[in-house]
């Protein structure tokens, strides 16, 4: 009678570690089921490459992640890519910002233009800076880049929250392509909501007036950028709110004399100006110029006394010293005609 009492007792466990392992396996086979790279979300990402705040690069997006930087999200409704960076990381060769950015393969001329899309909230900004400086607070979410010349951009939108407020701002630059060898840089800035880029605390720890008409971080927004014919179009929108939209040349400058010089530019650039730049009479006509997307970090401690706590990335997340981005819809390609209102 033991005997067959042990008997049972093996068997008895050995179908419950059968049953065991085949639920790991299930389990296992499931999470590899639901396993989502950000080329799963958002299919174009064979059109790019990729530069990490870890000074990690990929020219080969497709199931590609890089933890910690750029991977997927569910937020229980929809899979988001996230796109996170911080203050103080590896950058590029032309910035002291760090970024976790798609950068477009194709190349083109403003004449031939291209289109770019995006669907995004952005998550996080840095809580750290001085107010009076204009990077302070915040993210670039999309770009228009040039590959020659002064490789200035065209077109960085930005969102920028300062902190204890609610509602952020969203606001595009356009970077005056100066003439000649003088490379002072100059953007001009417009705000779609909230403030732009002009508009600082009164000191390093005092900031505006909440803007009434921003935007939270974790709202979720939209922009459009068509690039058709030289002709810059940008297309804003956000639910329960109206459409914002402009026009820019990028083939014949506004910024051409002094006189056209903006008065928002002389106040922001007080302290950079080099010999007195304008821009050249084409603009960027002719020159080369490339999409990118993602999160472009803006608070460095260089020019916004962001906290870094040493370059120690760990940290830095730990402490809010990072800006964080979520894209759940993108494309990219070719320029159409605007349509008309």
């Amino acid at each position: 009678m033991k005997n067959a009492v042990f008997t049972v007792i093996i068997l008895l466990g050995l179908v419950a570690c059968k049953n065991n392992s085949k639920a790991t396996s299930e389990a296992t086979d499931k999470s590899e089921v639901e396993k989502k790279y950000p080329s799963d979300v958002i299919p174009f990402m064979d059109e790019w490459k990729i530069l990490c705040g870890d000074g990690t690069r990929s020219e080969d997006l497709m199931n590609f992640e890089k933890k910690d930087f750029f991977y997927v999200e569910n937020d229980g409704e929809t899979h988001w890519v996230v796109y996170k960076t911080p203050n103080a990381g590896i950058t590029s060769r032309t910035s002291s910002n760090t970024r976790t950015e798609l950068g477009q393969k194709t190349h083109w001329i403003p004449e031939t233009g291209g289109k770019l899309k995006g669907t995004l909230k952005v998550m996080h900004v840095s809580t750290t800076g001085d107010a009076t400086k204009a990077s302070s607070f915040s993210t670039v979410i999309g770009q228009i880049h040039s590959d020659e010349g002064h490789e200035n951009e065209p077109l960085k939108i930005y969102y920028k929250k300062f902190p204890g407020h609610e509602k952020g701002s969203v606001f595009w630059n356009y970077e005056i392509n100066t003439e000649g060898d003088n490379i002072g840089r100059f953007d001009y800035s417009t705000a779609v909501w909230g403030y732009n880029f002009s508009d600082v605390g009164s000191s390093a720890n005092e900031y505006p007036k909440e803007p009434e008409d921003g935007i939270a971080l974790g709202e979720e927004f939209s922009y459009e950028v068509n690039v058709y014919k030289g002709m810059m179009h940008l297309t804003f929108t956000t639910e329960g709110r109206e459409v914002k939209k402009f026009a820019k040349n990028l083939l014949k400058s506004d910024f051409a004399t002094r006189k056209d010089i903006p008065e928002q530019v002389l106040k922001v650039y007080a302290n950079r100006e080099k010999g007195g730049g304008v821009e050249r009479d084409t603009a960027y006509a002719g020159e080369i110029q490339y999409f990118k997307q993602g999160c472009y970090n803006q608070a460095n401690a260089k020019s916004t006394n962001s906290e870094i706590y040493g370059g120690d990335i760990a940290k830095q997340y730990a402490n809010g010293s990072y800006a964080e981005v979520w894209f759940r819809e993108a494309t990219v390609g070719a320029a159409t005609e605007p349509t008309r209102n």
